[in-house]
């Protein structure tokens, strides 16, 4: 039991290159198959977090790769979706980097003589989960105003949760015990 929740983890990382390959198969319902691939990694994500949990198997490695696999899942989600113009590449951009600047900020602390990782809040939480509805709409209703106002949301729910883990680390900082 003690490496489940790890490995759930990398299957969800090998559904990223899964997820390019059949949303770009050319199938007419190619989009839709991405999209339970998309929602399958998010179901992973709570199975594996759940399993770590309940059974007291949480790792510092698994701190780590899960949301790498997360922010990878998104990413590629949301390139796809660029990559036919079903979003605005700007709003890509604004997501690699602020996702980019999050792995970048994560692999220096982790690898710090004390490491460190800054555990997921209720911010970013609720920004995966407004992401998950976001890119189902994108995918199942992508001309629907509420699409808009879902994605719209979804990356000012980003933003914020953007905002509170750089004042959560900012605090750790200032009193010498960064998390």
């Amino acid at each position: 039991m003690k490496h489940i929740p790890n490995a759930i983890t990398i299957i969800r990382l090998f559904l990223v290159p899964l997820f390019i390959y059949v949303f770009f198969s050319g199938d007419p319902y190619s989009h839709v198959y991405a999209l339970v691939i998309y929602l399958i990694a998010g179901i992973t994500d709570l199975l594996d977090g759940y399993l770590a949990r309940k059974y007291k198997v949480v790792s510092v490695v698994g701190t780590v790769l899960d949301p790498l696999a997360d922010k990878l899942m998104l990413l590629t989600a949301l390139w796809c979706l660029a990559a036919i113009d079903a979003i605005p590449f700007a709003f890509f951009v604004i997501m690699i980097v602020i996702e980019g600047f999050q792995i970048l900020s994560g692999i220096y602390l982790y690898t710090r003589p004390q490491k460190a990782v800054i555990p997921a809040n209720k911010f970013g939480k609720s920004a995966t989960v407004l992401f998950a509805l976001a890119v189902s709409m994108m995918v199942l209703l992508p001309d629907s105003p509420l699409t808009l106002v879902v994605v719209l949301l979804a990356l000012v729910a980003k933003i914020v949760s953007f905002t509170s883990y750089m004042i959560l680390y900012l605090r750790g900082r200032d009193k010498g015990n960064v998390i």
